[in-house]
């Protein structure tokens, strides 16, 4: 079963850029589809950034599309969310989650991810 640890997370000011890793072990990250998510306060969660897997097909919410990039290094069993043009709105904590491996698709249901790493808070602030 695969574990996931996210990092990079902290204060950023508006306009500036953050790269946040989620590392797994336990299983490679190849067979997986990996999505990050966040969570504002007083807000659902969101769905930002999705890789699917083999094909490494990424989908984007439009509120981050042309900002964010999602990109994995396999080799490292470590997928990526590089942020750019952060704002206030963007203030959040961000979480890596995983689909079962028989289905690692991009999904967009919560339910569809059973594992999911601890998030790491992101505050954009000047």
């Amino acid at each position: 079963q695969v574990q996931l640890v996210e990092s990079g997370g902290g204060l950023v000011q508006p306009g500036g850029s953050l790269t946040l890793s989620c590392a797994t072990s336990g299983d490679t990250v190849d067979y997986y589809g990996i999505a990050w998510f966040r969570q504002a306060p007083g807000k659902e969660r969101e769905r930002v950034a999705c890789s699917s897997s083999p094909a490494g097909n990424t989908e984007y919410a439009d509120s981050v599309k042309g900002r964010f990039t999602i990109s994995r290094d396999n080799a490292k069993n470590t997928v990526y969310l590089q942020m750019d043009s952060l704002q206030p709105e963007d203030t959040a904590v961000y979480s890596c989650a995983a689909p079962p491996v028989l289905a690692p698709f991009c999904w967009h249901d919560l339910a569809a991810y059973p594992h999911w790493g601890q998030g790491t808070p992101v505050p954009v602030s000047s």
